[in-house]
C-alpha cells in the first residue's frame, strides 16, 4: 500500500524540501518550514533518451542568412508602461511583474486591459472572485462601464486555463498570480517552487508557439526578490518590479530585465482613488517649494533611463546621542553613504565620526544615478552647519575617492531640464565643460573639479 508523499515547504518564500531543516536554505528564515501532504506516492515512468545522428531538429545557418523582422507590438494605452517595456508589448513574449503585496500590481493590469479598445483579453485569477474583479473593473473604468473585450476567468489549472484560451483565442493573457496556478501533471501542491518552474516552462512554450502575450503576477519575499525559484527570472522575456512605499501615493516601475528594450527606462505612477495616474512630469512631482531658504535640502539633476529628473536629497545631521554614530539611508544605497562621508573627512577635513547622518530621498523612490553623490555630500554639509544652499542651485556630479568630481553623461539634458524648472544655476564637473553648447542655455553654468571648490560654490 502506498504511503502518503510528504514535503516541508516555507512559509516564507515557497522553497519546498523533502526533509525538515531548521533554517530555509533560499531565504535564511528560522523554524519556516511546515509539513505538507502531497497524496499518494507514485513511481514516476523511467525515459531512456538516445542520441541519433538520425533525428530532425534545428538546422544550422549562417548568421548573416537569418531574416529577421521588427517586433509587433502592441500598444497599452499607458505611456509610462509603453516606455518601461521599450514600446509596448511584443507578441508572443512572457512578461513577469512582481510586486511587494498591496502596491498596485493588480490595478495596474486591471486598468491597462481595460483601455485596450480592439484586443481580447483573458484575465485569469487565481486569488480574487468574479465579484471583486467586477467592482475593482467598475471603480477603475470611472464611468461604471467596463470593456466588452475583457473576459474574468477564476482558475488555478493550467491545463483549464489552456482549454478555455484555445476556445477564446485572445490577443493578451493576464495570470494573477504564477504562485496560484499548477498543472495536473506536477505532484507538488501550488506555489512550489517545482510547480512555479514548470508551469513557467509550459507557458513559455505556448507563447512562442501561438504568438500569444501573456503577462504573469508574481510574488515577492521578504527580502525583495521575487518568490519562486531564480530560473524563473531566465524564463521570462521582460522582468517588471512595481515598487513603492504603501504610506506615499508615488509608484515606480522598473525594468529589471527586458529582451525587447532597455531595462534603464523608468515609469512613475500616482495612486488616487480612481486608480493609478501616470506622472508625466515627475522633477515638479519631486520637488518642493516649501523647501527653500532650509538647511539639509539639496536638489540633484539625476538620469533614469531616458528621462531627466530633478531630486530634492534630503539630510540630518546631529550629534550621536547614544556613544555610536548612527548611519541611515532612504532611497539611496547606505554603503555609498559611507564612502562619501569617509570622503569629506579625509579629503575635505570635516569631522563626522561623532555625528549621526540621515539621508533621504523625496519622494519615496530608489536613485542609484552615481552623479546624485554631489547633492548628498552638500545636503550633509548643509545640515552639519546649519546653512542653505544659495537658492536656484541644483548639481550633478559622480565624487571620486580622492575628492576629485567625476564626470557625468548626457549633461546637456541635465542642464535643460534644471532650466526648464525655472533654476538659475547648476554645479557640474569641469570635464563635463569640453563639448557643451551653452550658446542658448538661459542658466548660469559652475564648473567644478574637486569637493573644495564645489563647496565653496555653495556656501560662500
Amino acid at each position: 500500500m502506498a504511503k502518503d508523499k510528504t514535503a516541508y515547504v516555507c512559509t516564507e518564500c515557497g522553497y519546498d524540501s523533502p526533509k525538515w531543516m531548521g533554517k530555509c536554505p533560499s531565504c535564511g528564515a528560522w523554524d519556516s518550514l511546515k509539513e505538507v501532504k502531497l497524496g499518494k506516492a507514485t513511481q514516476r515512468p523511467t525515459v531512456n533518451v538516445q542520441w541519433s545522428t538520425d533525428s530532425e531538429g534545428g538546422t544550422v545557418k549562417r548568421l548573416s542568412e537569418v531574416e529577421h523582422t521588427d517586433e509587433v507590438r502592441l500598444d497599452t494605452r499607458d505611456e509610462e508602461l509603453n516606455r518601461v517595456l521599450g514600446g509596448g508589448l511584443v507578441k508572443g513574449s512572457l512578461v513577469l511583474l512582481g510586486g511587494e503585496p498591496g502596491i498596485g500590481k493588480s490595478t495596474l493590469l486591471l486598468q491597462t486591459v481595460l483601455k485596450m479598445e480592439g484586443l481580447k483579453v483573458l484575465y485569469v485569477s487565481g486569488e480574487e472572485s468574479e465579484r471583486q474583479l467586477k467592482m475593482r473593473a467598475e471603480r477603475l473604468a470611472g464611468n461604471g462601464q467596463v470593456g466588452e473585450e475583457l473576459y474574468i476567468l477564476c482558475e488555478t489549472s493550467l491545463e483549464k486555463i489552456y482549454k478555455q484560451a484555445a476556445d477564446l483565442n485572445p490577443d493578451i493573457i493576464v495570470i494573477d498570480s504564477i504562485q496560484a496556478i499548477s498543472s495536473e501533471q506536477g505532484e507538488a501542491f501550488p506555489g512550489s517552487m517545482t510547480q512555479v518552474r514548470d508551469c513557467a516552462v509550459s507557458l513559455l512554450r505556448f507563447v512562442k508557439e501561438t504568438g500569444k502575450c501573456v503577462i504573469l503576477v508574481g510574488h515577492i519575499t521578504k527580502d525583495g526578490s521575487l518568490a519562486g525559484p531564480k530560473v524563473l527570472e531566465h524564463i521570462v522575456d521582460t522582468v517588471l518590479h512595481f515598487e513603492g512605499d504603501r504610506h506615499y501615493m508615488y509608484r515606480v516601475l522598473r525594468g529589471l530585465k527586458n529582451r525587447f528594450g532597455s531595462t534603464a527606462e523608468l515609469g512613475i505612477y500616482e495612486m488616487e482613488s480612481s486608480g493609478l495616474r501616470a506622472v508625466t512630469n515627475p522633477s515638479e512631482m519631486l520637488l518642493s517649494n516649501s523647501s527653500e531658504g532650509l538647511s539639509g535640502v539639496a536638489v540633484a539633476a539625476t538620469i533614469e533611463g531616458a528621462r531627466p529628473l530633478l531630486i530634492e536629497t534630503q539630510a540630518l545631521v546631529s550629534s550621536a546621542a547614544y556613544g555610536n554614530a548612527q548611519r541611515s539611508a532612504t532611497g539611496f544605497d547606505i554603503r555609498r553613504l559611507n564612502m562619501l562621508l569617509a570622503v569629506l573627512e579625509k579629503r575635505a577635513g570635516f569631522k563626522l565620526a561623532q555625528k549621526d547622518v540621515f539621508l533621504n530621498i523625496a519622494g519615496g523612490i530608489r536613485v542609484s544615478d552615481p552623479a546624485i553623490d554631489l547633492s548628498v555630500i552638500v545636503s550633509v554639509l548643509s545640515s552639519t552647519y546649519d546653512q542653505p544652499v544659495k537658492p536656484g542651485t541644483c548639481m550633478a556630479g559622480e565624487v571620486g575617492l580622492s575628492g576629485e568630481i567625476r564626470s557625468v553623461t548626457r549633461i546637456s539634458q541635465r542642464v535643460s531640464e534644471a532650466q526648464r524648472l525655472g533654476f538659475r544655476r547648476i554645479v557640474i564637473p569641469k570635464m563635463n565643460l569640453k563639448g557643451l553648447d551653452l550658446s542658448n542655455k538661459g542658466i548660469e553654468v559652475v564648473a567644478v573639479g574637486k569637493v573644495q571648490d564645489a563647496l565653496r560654490e555653495m556656501f560662500k
